[in-house]
């Protein structure tokens, strides 16, 4: 994240502060493939923090599939949302618009990787009824959250490029 911070040099405390990012941040503008990639890793480090620990949890308590997977998803949200919120909130931002900054940020990103993600999971055969010790689980898992990635980076960088999304977030990284 540290290239977002590009352009803002000498500004802070000026009478010329811009109230929108630079185009640099992707909004409005052209937005890499690069650029797009490190949100959607962002959005995917969260969704695998939450879906590992609700398979986990789930298994561990004994729970069939379907609330296994719902619990995972959730959780998926709640670490995607986390790990922004985390990085507004050190930028200095009141709770409460921070929580809307990672809502805006967040929801599609996530949204989009929990489909690709737990669609490939549900439809690859035996992968439902794979428990954490087989390799088929983790494997399959690795496939899921691949496919969600390379899926949800056009859609970060759609959403980056007007102004939405990961775009957001950048204009509290100053």
């Amino acid at each position: 994240m540290e290239h977002m911070h590009e352009g803002h040099e000498g500004h802070h405390g000026s009478a010329h502060e811009h109230p929108a990012p630079a185009p640099a941040h992707g909004a409005g503008g052209p937005v890499s493939w690069g650029t797009a990639a490190r949100a959607t890793l962002h959005c995917l480090t969260g969704c695998a923090i939450g879906e590992v620990l609700g398979m986990i949890i789930g298994t561990a308590l004994g729970w069939g599939n379907v609330p296994t997977m719902i619990l995972a998803i959730v959780l998926a949200f709640f670490f995607g949302y986390a790990l922004t919120l985390r990085g507004v909130l050190a930028a200095g931002v009141d709770p409460r618009t921070a929580i809307r900054v990672a809502l805006a940020a967040d929801t599609l990103s996530i949204a989009v990787m929990e489909l690709i993600d737990n669609g490939v999971i549900a439809l690859w055969p035996g992968a439902m009824d794979a428990h954490l010790s087989e390799p088929l689980f983790w494997i399959v898992l690795a496939i899921a959250l691949a496919a969600a990635f390379v899926i949800t980076t056009p859609v970060n960088k759609w959403m980056i490029g007007r102004g939405k999304g990961h775009a957001v977030v950048h204009r509290y990284h100053h």
